[in-house]
């Protein structure tokens, strides 16, 4: 029987990574969701076998003046003749830790545990009746927090996806809840891909009654393999809700259904079987191959990243984090005003100064939710961006362009969801 496809595409499989432990700390907490690598010498890659049907490869690691770095596992294995036989679509599992990934204390230690503890490995081999939606395998990208991740590793994350869809026919990326909306929103902006990306994770660890995490992970490979969200670009996929990765926002740092799409709303939702769809982003509408973002990673180096930061407004702020950033060598600066953007007169002063510098700003509100003033010399509207977000396409787009102009108007047509 032929193997279902979507389109052209083909099929590809890997191999997962042994995991690096966290601190325990409570949900949310910078030490639940961020790495803690303690070992003092390098490690090269070792297998481990930890069942017959599967085996897991532990990243090296590698030390400096005292400290350890970890090492992202980007290889992707062939995939396996079996797998090519198979009717189903496969879906890779890319892992890089998080609550997802937790090992609690005890069962109802919901906010005493080890985030980024479990092998993505034995996660995919834990759930049930897994094989009667897609053929699925795993790659132990990283076992960090969210937070714990630069802007090189998501680079790299980044570059790792699009090289599985050359051949998978869909991608989960789990991750730390965080940020989350940052790593998405990157990855949706930088994946060239038309296939679908789904991230996920869970705001209970794996291992406590009541965990959101199986479920997620679960319907994550489920949305994936089904192909709905194709050409999409990356959605989330928590709490049985799609939200797009441009817009979504946490808005709680414990409750379960916490991620949320102001003003705008989830995309679908997966009830058991059914996958509802109920809008869709122009790029899907367009259809494939079109309105993909030109931020294209194999056209530039990681250390073509551009420095950008965010300045927080509120009442009589200075204008000493700007002009640090300034002097710190960022070339583009988000502000989060107050209202509909706006910032302290000690703020404003900084800003202009800074401008004749050629700093580029990006004005957004910290309000959560709504649009802003428009723009003015040197500085872009967000839109109704979030901060946080804003942050991630300035600096794709600086990353690409000098040209103020071309920045501006990447913003209008990336940044921006209104239909005219």
């Amino acid at each position: 029987m032929e193997k279902r496809k979507f389109g052209k595409w083909s099929l590809i499989h890997a191999s997962a990574l042994t995991a690096l432990s966290l601190f325990a700390a409570p949900a949310g907490s910078v030490f639940a969701d961020a790495a803690a690598v303690t070992s003092s010498s390098v490690t090269a890659s070792a297998t481990v076998t930890t069942s017959p049907a599967v085996t897991t490869t532990a990243p090296a690691t590698t030390t400096t003046t005292g400290t350890t770095t970890p090492v992202r596992n980007t290889a992707i294995p062939p995939i396996t003749d079996a797998d090519k036989a198979s009717k189903l679509p496969n879906v890779l599992v890319i892992a890089t830790g998080g609550t997802i990934a937790g090992q609690s204390v005890d069962q109802t230690s919901f906010q005493n545990y080890k985030a980024g503890s479990i092998p993505i490995a034995q996660m995919v081999s834990e759930l049930p009746d897994k094989q009667k939606i897609a053929d699925v395998e795993t790659l132990q990208f990283g076992n960090s927090g969210s937070s714990a991740y630069s802007m090189a590793d998501l680079y790299d994350l980044s570059k790792t996806v699009d090289e599985a869809l050359k051949s998978y026919d869909g991608v989960v990326v789990t991750s730390g809840t965080d940020t989350m909306e940052e790593i998405a929103y990157f990855l949706d902006l930088t994946v060239q891909s038309d296939k679908p990306v789904v991230i996920t994770g869970s705001m209970r660890p794996w291992t406590v009654v009541g965990s959101d995490a199986k479920a997620n992970l679960y319907n994550a490979i489920k949305l994936s393999a089904s192909g709905r969200t194709a050409s999409f670009g990356t959605v989330l996929m928590l709490n049985d809700t799609i939200n797009l990765a441009r817009g979504v926002t946490k808005t709680n740092d414990y409750r379960v259904d916490t991620f949320e799409t102001p003003m705008l709303g989830a995309v679908g939702y997966i009830d058991e079987t059914t996958i509802r769809i109920y809008r869709a982003p122009e790029r899907a509408l367009l259809g494939p191959g079109k309105g993909k973002p030109v931020f294209d990673l194999a056209k530039i180096k990681k250390s073509d990243l551009a420095k950008t930061e965010i300045a927080y407004s509120y009442q009589d702020a200075g204008g000493e984090a700007i002009e640090g950033f300034t002097a710190a060598g960022a070339k583009g600066i988000v502000t989060a005003g107050t209202g509909a953007g706006g910032i302290s007169s000690a703020m404003s002063k900084a800003r202009s100064k800074a401008v004749e510098q050629g700093v580029v700003f990006v004005t957004t509100t910290r309000t959560g939710s709504g649009s802003v003033y428009g723009g003015g010399k040197g500085i872009i509207s967000g839109d109704n961006l979030s901060p946080q977000q804003a942050r991630i396409l300035l600096m794709l787009c600086l990353s690409f362009s000098s040209d103020f102009e071309t920045v501006k108007s990447w913003f209008t047509t990336y940044g921006v969801t209104e239909i005219e």
